[in-house]
């Protein structure tokens, strides 16, 4: 009686314990390449290292492969190599900013930075004195201000070029990309010359709002007529279907199937605008103490803050700025990480 033999899955694509041995030995040549060719050439510093690893890995890897399995396996070891390189070397100067902006902020970090404002302190005053209670709460304010009046413009201007398509589908959509272009510094002086001066003669938060709203709509419209395109007509044919109007399905089918890229789209506007400073210094006015109003009066702001401090100039002012930018990136990945983490729970509900 023969005995059944139970087989057992295999994974062909998962690197064999010799081909993780050979991968960690070529790790280790290309180190010590790199390290050798720069103590016999005028090459130094660590880009020197970073270009020279990376250089001899690849050349290493598909020496390697193209010995072991061919010309095709060697391409492919090329092409890995590349990818990885192209993703070290994005990664690499976002670790590097963030890690100069925790180890400058966090000496200026005190629980009194977030209780007081500077309303009685400058700049130059030891960092016991003041905080940036206003430019946090300032901040808040115009991002908030401009959502309410960018995210309803943006995503009906991407309804009207995805789901209407009317005449005006073509000029709109060379507007919302020309849009998508416009320096901030234009945005500010628009709004300077087109209503600050004209109209209300007085710096407010409402004016840096209006600002930004219009460098946060052509982003917002934009991705979510991308993600709006993704939605499968068979959905829309449905809704139609079963008797329900246009305007019905996009609502109750359309919009619903799209939540989590149209919560994506305003992730994005906020990031487009979370650290503008052109128009913020042109139109707030960047008060110094906490204004409860946007619609009367300066109202400060992270980004103002922080150019205010460096221009002083002194130990203190530049620990400041450092501390507001700590903040202000916190600020971002807070909200960021908020707003991912409802649409997840929406989409799972």
């Amino acid at each position: 009686m023969s005995t059944a033999v139970e087989a057992v899955p295999t994974k062909p694509w998962k690197a064999s314990t010799r081909e993780r041995a050979t991968d960690c030995a070529i790790f280790l040549v290309s180190i010590i390449s790199s390290y050798t060719v720069v103590a016999v050439t005028p090459m130094k510093g660590k880009l020197a290292y970073f270009a020279l690893f990376f250089i001899a890995y690849a050349i290493l890897t598909s020496v390697f492969r193209a010995t072991q399995r061919g010309s095709a396996a060697a391409k492919d070891a090329l092409v890995n190599s590349l990818v990885a390189i192209g993703a070290i070397v994005t990664v690499i100067p976002a670790a590097s900013i963030l890690a100069t902006v925790l180890a400058k902020g966090l000496p200026g970090i005190s629980f009194g930075l977030f209780r007081h404002d500077m309303a009685l302190a400058t700049p130059t005053d030891p960092l016991s004195n003041g905080g940036l209670l206003h430019a946090i709460t300032g901040t808040l304010t115009l991002v908030l201000i401009a959502l309410i009046l960018s995210v309803p413009i943006g995503i009906l201007t991407a309804l009207y070029l995805t789901e209407i398509k009317g005449r005006f589908t073509g000029p709109i959509r060379f507007l919302v990309q020309a849009m998508s272009g416009v320096p901030s510094i234009v945005a500010g002086l628009f709004i300077l010359s087109a209503i600050l001066y004209p109209i209300t003669k007085a710096y407010s938060g409402l004016m840096g709002s209006l600002a930004l709203t219009i460098l946060m709509i052509p982003t917002i419209a934009r991705t979510s007529e991308e993600v709006l395109n993704l939605i499968p007509n068979e959905l829309r044919e449905a809704g139609t279907a079963l008797g329900g109007t246009q305007w019905r399905t996009v609502v109750m089918i359309v919009l619903p199937a799209a939540k989590s890229g149209l919560v994506t789209a305003i992730i994005l506007g906020v990031a487009r605008i979370a650290g503008e400073t052109a128009p913020i210094l042109l139109l707030t006015g960047g008060g110094d103490r906490v204004n409860p109003s946007a619609f009367n009066g300066p109202m400060g702001s992270l980004p103002y803050y922080i150019w205010k401090s460096f221009n002083a100039g002194s130990p203190e002012s530049i620990t400041r700025a450092w501390a507001g930018l700590l903040v202000l990136v916190g600020l971002v990945l807070i909200l960021f990480t908020s707003a991912r983490f409802l649409s997840s729970r929406k989409a799972a509900k």
